[in-house]
């Protein structure tokens, strides 16, 4: 038997896809900076429903994997995702702002762990609508350097990304700018690098008086 897909969880559940996928973001800014970041990520297809990407940061395995592990730290270099709220252990609910003004909240759950080599973890909102990462970590060709390598596998395939293409998101670039950020973050403690994310999320506000000249 055929199942049926609501409207609402069908854009919600395409829009997830954007993931890999970021504090208070408001609605009246769902617009997305497109600007490329610095070529530094390896980016491929593995086929055509996966999206795989890979970044080499200046820092230990172990360093990496505790940062990214704590799903907390996600906002802070993931362009969309406004808050992650820790339910157990496995599970988490994140918050994505996106296009025209979308607003969802998404179930995560932890399938797989490897202490310093593999998190793999998927939405389990929707069965039909089920977006899968894989992230990799493993050390890198030079002393004090690793590799993150990630596999996202959007709904719908090619299908799902073409969607998301007619509503301004970009799973492929997205996963391009969300690597090179947190490679920025866990570097140099900051981010600078825009693309692809909510207008405003990574605009340091200026205080005061570094706005008198």
């Amino acid at each position: 038997m055929t199942r049926i897909i609501p409207p609402r969880d069908l854009v919600a559940g395409i829009f997830a896809a954007g993931l890999v996928a970021v504090p208070g973001l408001p609605h009246s800014e769902p617009e997305l900076d497109r600007r490329e970041p610095m070529q530094t990520i390896a980016l491929s297809l593995r086929d055509e429903n996966a999206i795989e990407a890979s970044v080499t940061i200046q820092r230990t395995v172990d360093e990496v994997f505790g940062f990214y592990r704590d799903f907390k730290n996600l906002p802070r270099f993931l362009g969309d995702v406004v808050a992650i709220e820790q339910i157990d252990s496995a599970t988490t609910r994140w918050t994505i702002q996106g296009p025209l003004g979308i607003r969802v909240d998404w179930t995560i759950k932890v399938t797989e762990e490897r202490t310093n080599e593999l998190i793999r973890y998927e939405t389990v909102n929707s069965p039909g609508l089920r977006t899968c990462w894989e992230i990799h970590f493993a050390p890198g060709a030079k002393a004090g350097e690793m590799v993150v390598r990630e596999v996202m596998t959007p709904p719908l395939g090619r299908l799902g990304r073409a969607a998301l293409g007619l509503i301004g998101k970009f799973p492929t670039e997205e996963v391009h700018s969300n690597l090179h950020r947190l490679k920025e973050i866990m570097e140099t403690g900051r981010v600078t690098d825009t693309s692809y994310a909510v207008v405003g999320k990574f605009v340091e506000r200026q205080r005061p008086h570094e706005l008198k000249k």
